[in-house]
């Protein structure tokens, strides 16, 4: 049995790879060809077929092209020139895509916002990249409104129907439909800057990532062969546009085979499943807490009368992997692992529970640039040998995943914007004096058969009781428990107490019982990593992306802004966790207690 499995795993990720490899190869066949090449040589094939359908309008491949064709023209007359870039800050909708590759048609770079930032976020993005101008939609009025004076002043402001800028569909009107000759964009290689996409700002301020043409051209074109994407294929996107997994991975499978995007402006749990029969989609787009969401939901008969027969996305947790897969009826779950900037990229090509990739025999060759090295929680670097150098990590050991920097397209760094931020996530003098790698900044495994693990984030991991405690573990358990609908996990720093006490902030569906809680808990988790305390949310606080927000939790500690939430602290005296009182709380400031 073990040899029949062992044949069916190698032959699965052969024929998986050699498909890839056949869309992916020429990408760096082609030097010269950049973006708008590409996608206008799918509307030359497909230029009738329905690309876009979104609320209640279906947009032809002929339509995108035409409107992005207006947009390059409009770049021209307003003196943009190649290299520039403009800011786009709006919702999910066909002109979000029209307008990228419109200007990509001129040499544009486009800097893809995210949606949810306002005031000194917002204005730090668009000041990053050196944006020209702003492109926006209705929706973010009061964003625009919430920059500085100065930026908005200093930024012309285009709308598609807002007021806060200037009428873009009408001006766009006046611009004529034909494409505009390759020599807009030529001279330029495919190492050129094409987009600007934001990392997900869990701490601090978005970092602006470049992505070149290639690097486009590659994530548009990856995922076609594992989902076995075809024209027949119907991919329903809820995940923002501005996000690589939604807006280039997905965006892809659909645009460069004739398919169709079923584009929703956002996420909605309750209409999920009704949107997919409604569509007949066969492809949906994912991120872990997108499916913790929907598995949140009632059941219903929805549930399995879709069509919907490929999963794809990141961050599927193992612990609901399974009720997923069985509850929605999905064939096939197309995990991946990969940072928009990094060049650590793994993929679960046979949908083998909770890893986010494998490294096949016969791929090794390609992830020689890839390692696993021994990480040090308390001082959030990796470890060193007596000689200076990291030390990779046996089977099943967990490291932090690095990358050597190369000049391949599996190997480059292509940096952020800002250079000092670039140079942070680099590791030097690893393995040899002089070599250079990218950190991701990820805890993972590996195991005897190649498959991946994520295990936890860097900063996320944190010592207590002398143990290092994995939030992701923690997490996965509270999950478990009855009346627990979400559950953010990190470590808060007690008075008189070494290391950071493990802490979770829960949204409820029901009613939650502590007792019942911490019987579940010790019955799943060590000792030193049961949360000592539990901050009840009225709402998770989460990226536009589904990813938590730890880093101000964690300042606020156990002591909550908001008057809403209520916290509930392990007593160590009678073991039972117990409402925080004032009383405690200053108890517990003074060193009172002894966790």
């Amino acid at each position: 049995m073990e040899l029949i499995d062992a044949v069916k795993r190698e032959w699965t990720a052969v024929k998986t790879l050699s498909r890839v490899k056949r869309w992916v190869d020429p990408v760096s066949e082609e030097p010269d060809v950049l973006l708008p090449d590409d996608l206008e040589t799918c509307i030359d094939q497909y230029g009738e077929r329905t690309a876009i359908r979104f609320e209640g309008r279906s947009w032809t491949y002929g339509d995108i092209d035409k409107l992005a064709n207006r947009i390059a023209y409009w770049a021209l007359m307003k003196g943009l020139h190649r290299g520039d870039t403009v800011a786009l800050l709006m919702e999910n909708r066909p002109e979000y895509i029209a307008v990228w590759y419109g200007l990509s048609k001129v040499g544009v770079i486009t800097a893809l916002v995210n949606t949810s930032l306002t005031g000194k976020s917002l204005a730090h993005s668009v000041e990053i990249v050196n944006a020209r101008m702003i492109i926006t939609g209705k929706e973010h009025d009061g964003a625009v409104a919430s920059l500085p004076p100065r930026l908005r002043k200093a930024l012309p402001v285009w709308s598609f129907g807002g007021k806060r800028g200037r009428d873009f569909s009408h001006t766009l009107a006046s611009h004529s439909d034909t494409r505009p000759a390759p020599s807009c964009r030529s001279r330029m290689s495919a190492q050129a800057t094409c987009l600007y996409i934001y990392t997900s700002g869990t701490t601090g301020l978005p970092k602006a990532a470049r992505m070149s043409h290639a690097k486009v051209r590659t994530m548009l074109r990856t995922f076609i062969a594992p989902c076995k994407a075809s024209a027949k294929d119907r991919t329903y996107i809820t995940l923002p546009l501005y996000h690589t997994t939604g807006g280039l991975c997905a965006a892809g499978v659909a645009l460069m085979t004739g398919g169709e995007i079923i584009l929703r402006r956002r996420f909605s749990a309750s209409a999920f499943w009704q949107d997919c029969i409604e569509h007949q989609a066969t492809i949906i787009a994912y991120v872990g807490e997108l499916c913790r969401y929907l598995m949140n939901q009632p059941e219903q008969a929805a549930d399995r009368q879709h069509s919907v027969r490929v999963a794809l996305g990141n961050g599927l947790g193992q612990d609901i992997w399974k009720g997923f897969k069985t509850r929605f009826g999905i064939r096939h779950i197309v995990e991946f692992y990969g940072s928009t900037e990094g060049n650590v990229k793994f993929m679960n090509y046979d949908g083998t529970p909770g890893a986010c990739g494998r490294v096949p025999p016969v791929a090794r060759k390609h992830y020689r640039h890839v390692a696993f090295v021994r990480y040090d929680v308390d001082t959030q670097m990796p470890v060193r040998d007596d000689k200076g150098h990291c030390i990779r990590v046996a089977t099943n050991e967990v490291g932090e995943a690095i990358g050597r920097l190369g000049d391949d397209e599996m190997s480059r760094f292509e940096g952020y914007q800002d250079p000092a931020a670039s140079e942070q996530k680099i590791l030097r003098d690893v393995f040899e004096p002089g070599d250079a790698w990218y950190r991701t900044g990820d805890l993972m495994r590996m195991d005897k058969h190649g498959y991946v693990y994520f295990v936890d984030r860097i900063g996320d991991t944190f010592r207590w009781k002398g143990e290092n405690v994995s939030t992701s573990e923690v997490a996965e358990a509270l999950s478990k428990v009855p009346g627990v609908e979400t559950a953010n996990v990190y470590g808060v720093a007690v008075p008189g107490a070494d290391g950071k006490a493990g802490m979770a902030s829960v949204t409820v569906n029901g009613y939650l019982d502590y007792k019942d809680m911490l019987d579940r808990l010790a019955a799943h988790l060590p000792k030193h990593a049961i949360p000592v305390f539990i901050r009840e949310q009225q709402e998770a606080a989460t990226t536009g992306t589904f990813k938590y927000r730890k880093t101000d939790l964690a300042k606020e500690g156990f002591t909550p802004k908001s008057a809403e939430d209520r916290v509930w602290y392990a007593d160590p005296e009678t073991g039972e966790y117990k409402l925080l009182t004032e009383e405690t709380l200053k108890k517990i400031g003074n060193g009172g207690f002894r966790f």
